[in-house]
């Protein structure tokens, strides 16, 4: 049996039509009728784990099995399982209180699907950030379109090939192409418009988007603080800041993008994370449980990063054996850096590591305020008051405390940016609400007082109106 050919380009605003339409007569679906899209989704990915893993293996040159059981299968599933356990509750009806001059009439709020929702979708994570944001769409009621990354290709064919295979395209449909074929998608008249990726490319995605008026959820990046509290128990918190940076070699958008060191410390962290490092990953060049850089062009801008900080003044503390044929980078430390290196400037993606020391707790949230809100913050310490010092002293898209990543991870926590890392949020019920219109409904009663509002208006209304406001 042949397997479905992909959609091309020019499908682009035909399929976006098709849903549109196929939404027009079907604008409130069941519960039934979501639960069975999303168990249809929940099919695509368990009937074909294998399949997903090794096309995304295949795109990056080697990424660790492992890695992408955890983040490409388990978190898709789940999250799916959860649309589909909780999506009942979430689609209620919900009643709230009308004001005592509004009675005796009643006021509630009713989820209602957006219609189509785009979805433009990043390298890194390419099985997950597809197909979250695809399964809160369909949980509210919606149709998707994703536009897959070029740079994971044999993943996106397949994508393509498995939603045309589980879906008609008035449902869910997966758009190939390259830059080109992002920017005419970014510029579709879409209901709602979901954008992972850098936050240069969020800036152009949200300018294209506005000229519809398009709402969008975009999930940028940006410098992502570890801060080393003077009370952490280094033993204990380098393998896990280790684990953070390193997961997917660096390659996630939550990853520790520096860390802040007490100055007296610093030597101490170091030794401490080269031995974590080294125990999670002996033999970097040739260890299969540690991802490769995605492409040539990436590996040399990381490259270059060290080179240009070392140039300027920094020390480079390679952890491990250097990078193979197979684009498998050693992590490195780099210290002594100052905030004018491209690397303390730009999003490193990628397991660079630059060390910050600072004097005084103070010192280093006025190091994190003085830059733009980052994606995430990770605090590691024993010390409560300085943990809650620092939650109310900075801004951030989310935060872990005493570990990484994990926060992104937790269906019930809303995964979202701030600022310069993003706007909107999704995940678990925030993702049905996202995709979702929360339109209010007032219901007047039968018998009421309101035709004292109408005009003409004379005596009485005054008397009334005086009323409502001292005792509102």
């Amino acid at each position: 049996m042949n397997a479905p050919q992909p959609l091309s380009a020019s499908h682009l605003a035909d399929t976006l039509e098709i849903q549109r339409a196929a939404f027009n007569a079907d604008m409130f679906p069941s519960a039934a009728v979501r639960r069975e899209r999303l168990a249809r989704l929940q099919a695509m990915v368990a009937d074909n784990e294998a399949a997903i893993l090794e096309a995304i293996n295949a795109d990056f040159g080697g990424r660790a099995r492992q890695e992408m059981v955890l983040t490409e299968l388990f978190i898709v599933l789940s999250a799916i399982r959860q649309q589909r356990r909780k999506l009942g509750r979430w689609m209620r009806v919900r009643r709230v209180a009308t004001p005592l001059h509004m009675l005796p009439g009643s006021s509630r709020i009713m989820p209602q699907p957006l219609g189509v929702v785009g979805n433009i979708v990043p390298w890194n994570y390419p099985c997950q950030l597809a197909l979250v944001p695809a399964a809160a769409a369909l949980a509210a009621g919606n149709r998707v379109l994703i536009k897959p990354s070029e740079l994971t290709p044999a993943f996106s064919r397949l994508l393509a090939q498995l939603a045309q295979k589980y879906f008609s395209p008035a449902e869910l449909a997966v758009i190939e192409g390259g830059v080109d074929i992002s920017r005419d998608f970014a510029a579709l008249p879409f209901d709602h418009l979901v954008f992972t990726g850098s936050t240069a490319v969020g800036r152009q995605v949200a300018l294209a988007a506005a000229r519809n008026l398009t709402p969008v959820t975009l999930e940028l990046g940006g410098k992502s603080p570890a801060i080393i509290d003077a009370s952490c128990d280094l033993a204990e918190a380098a393998p896990r800041l280790a684990f953070g940076k390193l997961f997917n070699a660096g390659q996630t958008c939550v990853a520790p993008d520096y860390a802040l060191v007490p100055r007296a410390r610093v030597a101490d962290f170091v030794r401490e994370v080269s031995a974590a490092a080294a125990a999670m990953y002996p033999k970097f060049a040739s260890n299969e449980q540690y991802t490769s850089i995605i492409s040539e062009r990436h590996l040399v801008r990381l490259q270059q990063l060290v080179r240009e900080a070392e140039e300027q003044g920094a020390k480079a503390v390679q952890l491990g054996a250097g990078a193979s044929g197979e684009r498998r980078m050693a992590p490195v430390l780099l210290l002594d850096v100052t905030p004018e290196m491209a690397v303390m400037r730009e999003e490193i993606f990628g397991p660079l590591l630059p060390v910050v020391p600072y004097d005084t707790l103070q010192e280093a949230i006025a190091f994190i305020n003085q830059r733009e809100r980052p994606l995430a913050l990770y605090w590691f310490g024993r010390a409560r008051r300085n943990c809650t010092k620092v939650l109310r002293s900075t801004i951030s898209g989310g935060v872990t405390v005493n570990d990484a990543l994990w926060h992104a991870a937790q269906e019930n926590l809303p995964f979202g940016g701030v600022g310069a890392s993003g706007t909107g949020a999704y995940h678990g019920e925030h993702g049905f609400l996202a995709f979702s219109k929360q339109k209010p409904i007032f219901r007047q009663a039968r018998l009421n007082g309101f035709g004292l509002f109408r005009p003409p208006y004379g005596r009485l209304f005054d008397m009334l109106a005086r009323f409502l406001k001292q005792h509102m």
